[in-house]
């Protein structure tokens, strides 16, 4: 019997579980909050999704890893379109969103506001 971590759609789901900041595990020790996938009828992994203050982080992470800097070392245009990315995908929505992308990127609030503000 195939490994569920030898399995072909794991490979190819991993990319997205691993985008989201996610854990794949077994399906048999899936918890309520977690999402098992089935593939031709068969479960064979469970998503694990992360808390939402982690995947601000995550997200952040991702971000520093992309561009190959500390955020805060990013110029000014580079950081405003990070706030954009961020804005788009939900990132302020969150308690303490402002503040944790302010302190990732070196600014203050009020830039961030200023970011979120100003237009293309």
């Amino acid at each position: 019997m195939t490994r569920p971590e030898d399995h072909a759609f794991i490979d190819a789901i991993k990319p997205l579980v691993d985008a989201i900041g996610g854990e794949l595990v077994a399906p048999g020790t899936a918890g309520e909050d977690d999402v098992v996938l089935s593939w031709e009828g068969s479960e064979v992994a469970a998503v694990r999704l992360p808390h939402l203050s982690e995947s601000l982080d995550h997200i952040l992470s991702e971000l520093r890893r992309r561009h190959g800097v500390p955020l805060s070392e990013l110029d000014r245009k580079t950081k405003q379109q990070v706030v954009r990315s961020l804005e788009t995908r939900g990132a302020f929505a969150m308690r303490h969103g402002v503040e944790t992308v302010a302190g990732a990127l070196g600014v203050s609030r009020f830039t961030v506001y200023n970011y979120l503000n100003r237009e293309g």
